[in-house]
């Protein structure tokens, strides 16, 4: 994974300079800012700019002019009850912006959250490099019997052989055709004197879906945490999930108590439906409840059993 020539003199320039300042900084995040932090085998993400802390979530919601005579503890509080009750609008008050590099599926994921100001990286204009996500071979795994969107068991070495060379193939292969169709190599130097070659954004209908892309992608805090809950989710895609964990971890950085309210009561909490919430009643008043005594479908009565550490049925 590396930055092109153009981004790293860009890093140079920005990082020459300290520029002086009156609005709230974050040490922790300045200490990261522009840093590439690797994920999968070329892909990376790094902090580019960022908009408020910890302190413009309680100002927000205290609609006052800044922090006056209120404790940290205070802060803390207000945060915690700001997560606990599904407030929105003071985390909204934060804004970060990330470069970020990853496979093209990927993207198409994470494009999903549309609560996000994008600008990729476009083919039409530029040629994109030769990268391609290649799985470990730990990580490649048969469809799942009981999740539609997952993986399953683990393939044999064999077979893990067999689709890592599929990969590799096909990846290089479509690419070599990309370059043949607008005539282009991956510097820009013309192939063939004698051909013109396809518009560049036609030949890129032929690459695969292994290959990298990047972004520029601001978000506000609000919608960072809702995509941090689904996208760190167990179930969620292996790949995107990676991104996920260093994004919370930059998080950490930047708001240290809203991610601790984040970690306690949105990813370290349950939500429970009516009915959930009346089984566990009747559990505490001491009453045996199964699953044939409740007004809840098999699956969610097991979720409920998982969240409670108890034997589903």
């Amino acid at each position: 994974m590396q930055l092109t020539l153009e981004q790293e003199t860009e890093i140079k320039r920005l990082t020459a300079v300290s520029n002086s300042t009156k609005r709230s900084t974050v040490t922790a995040l300045e200490e990261i800012i522009y840093k590439l932090f690797p994920v999968l085998d070329h892909g990376f993400i790094r902090v580019i700019d960022y908009m408020g802390d910890d302190s413009a979530i309680v100002q927000a919601a205290r609609v006052s002019y800044g922090r006056g005579t209120k404790k940290v503890h205070q802060d803390k509080g207000l945060i915690n009850y700001l997560m606990r009750n599904r407030h929105t609008t003071p985390f909204e008050m934060c804004e970060i912006k990330f470069h970020v590099k990853m496979p093209i599926f990927v993207a198409r994921q994470w494009i999903r959250h549309r609560t996000a100001t994008v600008n990729e990286c476009s083919a039409r204009y530029s040629i994109l490099d030769r990268e391609f996500y290649i799985p470990a071979q730990e990580n490649l795994a048969a469809q799942s019997s009981d999740n539609s969107q997952g993986r399953g068991v683990s393939l044999s070495e064999n077979e893990a052989n067999d689709v890592l060379n599929i990969l590799r193939t096909d990846a290089e292969h479509c690419y070599n055709n990309y370059e043949k169709m607008h005539n282009e190599d991956e510097y820009g130097n013309r192939i063939d004197e004698n051909r013109t070659g396809v518009a560049r954004e036609l030949a890129r209908m032929n690459l695969t879906l292994n290959t990298y892309t990047q972004w520029y992608w601001k978000i506000d805090l609000h919608n960072l945490m809702h995509f941090l809950s689904l996208r760190l989710h167990p179930h969620a895609q292996l790949e995107i999930r990676l991104y996920a964990e260093q994004i919370l971890e930059m998080m950490k950085r930047w708001t240290p108590m809203t991610y601790e309210a984040f970690m306690q009561y949105r990813m370290g909490g349950a939500h429970l439906s009516s009915a959930g919430l009346e089984a566990v009643k009747r559990m505490l008043n001491g009453e045996k409840v199964s699953h044939s005594d409740v007004e809840m479908t098999k699956r969610e009565w097991n979720e409920l059993m998982k969240v409670l550490d108890k034997p589903e049925e």
